[in-house]
């Protein structure tokens, strides 16, 4: 699929193939292979070239029953000439064992006499495009191309989920058959029809998700009851049968698949920098790794081995307990990804019935409540939208529609700051450590209807929310749960309640008190580390990259040596009223940013500034039409005050250059009277300061990162605070000065009207922030404040006078110096972090000029240091249980 194009639908309806006839040579219980090995005579199907177009359902009938039963075909019927290999498209089965599309692509290989290649990577909806799930990918991906390489199966990876759909439509443009996952969770139906129809190539969709195959149920159930009791004999069937030993399994374990020529480079997995790696990508950085989830087959069996060994036998009786948090499996992001199989964890878990007492609601969770929504999931295209909701779930919450709400915003929402004891720990659970307690996510789902503006939104609240943040959101499974909040797979209650109607209510009290709070606070404050992080600059990037790890749980502390946070968005108050005398307003290149806006906006932080803008060149004063402009509200500043909340600030605090204590780096300041004003020592160290000032603080001892702020560019600039009581009649509100303008194009960068801004307007004063160009500026750098205010306030003068405006007197003019005002060009290296010293920087100076550039920036070093204590605590948990296993 090409980035951005909308997915076509699938070419045919999936055609099941659990109909076509038992495999005659199949036993599964036999212990061999079962066409006899490597003796085999010859195949009984064409290949490419030799036969021309073999019709993949006929070649398809005569495989083991236990891989028909679970494939459907997509796409061609027949699979064309022209093609040299089969693909295996791995997305959702990211393990070697038990794996049934595994096991399928290769019979299908052998019999085509072809090569077989495994494509597999990250692929994720745009929503879930964060650090944290491409993290736990990657680290899934890392085994799972080692277990191939063992096995000697030629396979591909593709890291980077903004790219890996045309590196795989590249392949399989080349191959003559696709096999795949059969996930039923949009958007990979319309993906994989949508790959099948533009390549060309027939496909086939393996289930490898569920214990009674999706193909063996008929038809889709609305209550778990009936659910369970249709599919009563085809579980009974299967849960305590182990995996078949087919022919496939030997043609795996054989090793010997011939080379694929794909034109991808190889990978050094053994030393891959994951953080680093995920840190170039163009993603969510905002949502981080989680330290004690690791991703992968081996981390997935572990974890169910622990549950298995200490918390099954009491799991009927402790998993309704959030504060219980071991009473449950965690697994249910392994289990979304494929890492592990269901069907082991069934078949083990069946093993332990009247030996752990748990073991019996566990399977019912697992066998029932799973494989019900995605037989939902599959039958439900829309399971995004209101209206694959039941008809009386439907009725009842537009017949409440307009019922009183108390309207929260994104940010109060994504960051658990709605006040609700409760729920803010469920929702900052979800963004520190990508999870929720299934039984607490109920409760949690069930109050979001009552904040948001319509049941339209709070559907789309709900799936952002988990989407985003859980680990094991986007799947059919984690689809069932949210949707069961609004009504889906259950009945309607009596009597109704306000904004929910007829829809099972649970308040969010009464749920807090059926557990121990402080406990569940505990276990959601945990730290995956415990270094203290020191943030230097309290400007955008400061304060962005210190609130991103703050709600991932790390110690920060941020210094500033001005009053206040805001840096180059400032905010100047006085008996003059407030002045944004550095940045003017915010615009959004970068999608990133554009959602944050909107975050803040949900808020009511920042407010669109819909206002007159010109650019003025030899030909006077031309309006223009531009992006949308937003500024925030009460003044620029005030966003990063907002940002701010919560987080430990240290203001008036020049930071004098680094050096090395006995525990950490030693942080410390000057004060008034020139006295060393200590603030303790630091693991960890971050500068957003300006880059001159970074490179001071860091020269001693971090001299590559010192270096890249020496040799940064900074351009100065002079700007001007001035008001008058009578309105300046220029045909704008904010003005580009070109530099083909007569004289002022040489001294002249832009004047901006502060009161036109929303909220700005105050007692009828007229009020202006006029910036110099940096060319100007640093002719006059050294001049006083005062010495200034008249040169600029003649320049300003000069403006009006050629657009045919009066200028006015002044009522207040002060003139500021911004020494460093922004970067001299745009792009850069990017933030950068040396984790071995445990130093970083940050700025838009990095980046380029803008006010996005500071915000991005911030946050994605932020994510880089995540990212490397994430590795830190994975090292560290590999080298405790390496330990514990020699110490058995």
């Amino acid at each position: 699929m090409a980035e951005g194009e909308s997915p076509a639908p699938m070419g045919r309806t999936p055609q099941r193939m659990d109909d076509v006839g038992p495999d005659e040579d199949f036993d599964s219980q036999a212990g061999e292979p079962i066409f006899g090995g490597p003796g085999l005579g010859k195949r009984t199907f064409g290949t490419r070239g030799n036969g021309g177009a073999v019709a993949l359902g006929s070649l398809l009938a005569g495989l083991p029953r236990h891989l028909v039963e679970r494939s459907a075909l997509a796409g061609p019927a027949d699979i064309p000439r022209g093609g040299g290999f089969v693909v295996y498209w791995a997305h959702h089965a990211l393990r070697v064992d038990e794996n049934p599309a595994l096991e399928l692509a290769a019979e299908l290989a052998w019999r085509l006499d072809q090569p077989l290649l495994v494509s597999t990577g990250v692929f994720l909806e745009p929503a879930r495009r964060s650090d944290r799930h491409v993290t736990f990918v990657i680290e899934a991906v890392r085994d799972f191309m080692r277990r191939l390489a063992e096995l000697g199966v030629p396979a591909v990876a593709s890291l980077d989920p903004c790219t890996s759909s045309t590196e795989l439509e590249r392949l399989v443009r080349r191959a003559s058959v696709v096999v795949t996952e059969d996930f039923p969770a949009a958007p990979f139906p319309d993906w994989t029809g949508s790959l099948a129809r533009r390549c060309a190539v027939p496909a086939v969709l393996v289930d490898t998700a569920c214990v009674v195959p999706m193909n063996r149920v008929d038809g889709v159930y609305d209550r778990a009851f009936a659910f369970r009791d249709a599919t009563e004999r085809e579980r009974s069937e299967r849960v305590a049968a182990p995996w078949p030993r087919s022919h496939a399994a030997w043609l795996l374990s054989r090793g010997r698949w011939p080379l694929v020529e794909h034109g991808m480079g190889e990978l050094d997995w053994s030393s891959l920098d994951i953080p680093a790696v995920v840190a170039r990508m163009e993603i969510d950085h905002l949502v981080g790794p989680v330290a004690d989830t690791e991703g992968g087959s081996d981390a997935g069996l572990a974890r169910w081995q622990r549950f298995r060994e200490h918390a099954l036998d009491r799991y009927a009786l402790d998993r309704d307990d959030a504060a219980c948090v071991e009473g449950v499996s965690r697994l249910s992001a392994y289990l979304g990804h494929g890492m592990v199989s269901p069907l082991r964890i069934a078949r083990e878990a069946h093993a332990d019935l009247g030996v752990r007492a748990g073991a019996g609601k566990f399977l019912e969770e697992l066998l029932v409540w799973r494989e019900l929504a995605y037989q939902w999931c599959r039958h439900s295209p829309s399971h995004g939208r209101l209206d694959c909701l039941p008809a009386w779930a439907r009725r009842t919450l537009r017949a409440h529609a307009l019922d009183e709400r108390r309207i929260h915003g994104r940010v109060a929402l994504g960051r658990g700051m709605t006040g609700d004891p409760l729920w803010d720990l469920a929702q900052r659970s979800l963004v520190a450590h990508g999870e929720l307690h299934n039984n607490l996510r109920m409760t949690w789902g069930k109050a979001i209807p009552a904040w948001t503006r319509s049941p339209e939104s709070a559907l789309a609240t709900l799936l952002e929310l988990n989407n985003r943040f859980a680990l094991d959101g986007g799947d059919p499974a984690s689809y069932g749960g949210l949707l069961w909040c609004l009504g889906l797979f259950d009945r309607a209650f009596s009597p109704e309640s306000p904004v929910l109607g007829s829809v099972r209510p649970r308040p969010t009290d009464a749920h807090a008190q059926r557990i121990d709070l402080a406990a569940f606070a505990q276990w959601v404050g945990r730290r995956p580390t415990e270094a203290r992080v020191a943030v230097i600059g309290a400007g955008l990037a400061g304060v962005a990259c210190a609130a991103m790890l703050a709600d991932h749980n790390i110690s920060v502390t941020v210094f500033e040596k001005s009053r206040g946070t805001g840096g180059r968005m400032a905010t100047r108050r006085g008996e003059a009223g407030s002045f944004d005398h550095g940045a003017q307003y915010l615009t959004a290149r970068d999608p990133r940013f554009a959602r944050a806006i909107a975050d803040w906006s949900s808020e009511g932080f920042v407010e669109e500034w819909h206002a007159r803008f010109a650019e003025v060149g030899a030909q006077g004063a031309t309006p223009i039409e531009s992006a949308p402009r937003f500024v925030a509200v009460s003044g620029m500043s005030s966003l990063c005050s907002r940002l701010a909340r919560g987080l430990a600030i240290v203001v008036g605090a020049r930071i004098e250059p680094l050096r090395r204590g006995a525990t950490g780096w030693i942080v410390e300041s000057l004060g008034p009277a020139g006295e060393v004003v200590p603030h303790g020592e630091f693991d960890i160290v971050l500068s957003t300061a300006p880059a001159p000032q970074t490179a001071a603080l860091l020269g001693a001892v971090a001299p590559a990162l010192a270096g890249l702020g020496t040799r940064a560019a900074m351009r100065a600039v002079w700007s001007m605070m001035w008001s008058s009581e009578t309105r300046v009649e220029l045909p704008f509100d904010h003005a580009e000065i070109l530099a083909g303008a007569p004289r002022l194009g040489e001294s002249l960068g832009w004047v901006s009207r502060i009161s036109a801004k929303p909220g700005r307007a105050q007692d009828g004063i007229d009020r202006w922030v006029v910036h110099a160009r940096p060319e100007w500026s640093e002719d006059r750098l050294e001049r006083s404040a005062e010495e200034m205010r008249p040169c600029i306030e003649a320049e300003f003068a000069a403006l009006c006078e050629s657009l045919g405006c009066r200028f006015p007197r002044s009522a207040h003019a002060v003139a500021h110096r911004f020494r460093f005002a922004l970067a001299a060009r745009e792009g850069g290296p990017g933030p950068q972090y040396d984790a071995a010293l445990g130093i970083g920087i940050a700025g838009d100076w990095l980046s380029g000029t803008r006010v996005e550039d500071a915000y991005l920036s911030g946050v994605a070093l932020g994510a880089r240091v995540l990212g490397a204590v994430t590795q830190d605590a994975r090292a560290r948990a590999s080298a405790t249980r390496d330990m514990h296993t020699r110490a058995r």
